[in-house]
């Protein structure tokens, strides 16, 4: 993922602009798969225990509680990807990105266990929001740390200044640093 900045920024903003255009493609996706209604038998109640889901996943044996947690963690990883792309910020603090991501990808999550409860056939499982965050986390520690220092890299290199990811435009050469503002102490006003 080499991103090259041109003088006015177009690349920046084809690069968010794919960031939010996959991000919007994959949350169509999620909301059609989860909030569409079941035509099943009968439901099981909702569970609203954290961690009752996972332990019965696990009684049904390892390669069904392998599908069924990996499901839950696979259904909101690309956020912990596609959130960070469509921000477009590449000299971001790690630890800001990760909880920027996590808060975002649990308060989806969230909104999806929320608007399931007048779904029929579909059950709010307190389980699926931990699995859909832990999912955005993992997803966001393989994959963006890595990308960005490695965009950084080829920053230095002569790909151009991703750091005005604001605007998208670079600072002309008449803009430069003028030193501190400065300041005037204050004088009181006379009765």
């Amino acid at each position: 993922m080499h991103v090259r900045h041109s003088s006015d920024g177009r690349a920046v903003i084809r690069f968010r602009a794919a960031g939010v255009l996959l991000l919007l493609a994959h949350l169509l996706f999620v909301g059609w798969l989860t909030l569409r209604p079941l035509d099943v038998p009968w439901m099981t109640a909702a569970n609203l225990q954290p961690l009752a889901g996972i332990r019965a996943d696990l009684a049904l044996g390892p390669v069904e509680a392998g599908r069924r947690i990996g499901e839950g963690l696979m259904l909101l990883a690309p956020l912990g990807i596609l959130l960070p792309m469509a921000g477009g910020r590449l000299l971001v603090s790690p630890w800001a990105s990760l909880a920027r991501t996590v808060a975002a990808g649990a308060l989806i999550s969230m909104a999806i266990e929320l608007a399931q409860t007048g779904v029929p056939g579909q059950v709010v499982d307190v389980d699926s929001l931990l699995l859909n965050t832990a999912g955005v986390a993992l997803a966001h520690l393989l994959v963006v740390p890595l990308s960005r220092a490695r965009l950084r890299r080829g920053n230095r290199a002569g790909a151009g200044d991703l750091s005005h990811l604001g605007n998208g435009l670079r600072p002309s050469p008449r803009e430069v640093p003028q030193g501190s503002t400065p300041t005037i102490s204050r004088v009181g006003i006379a009765p």
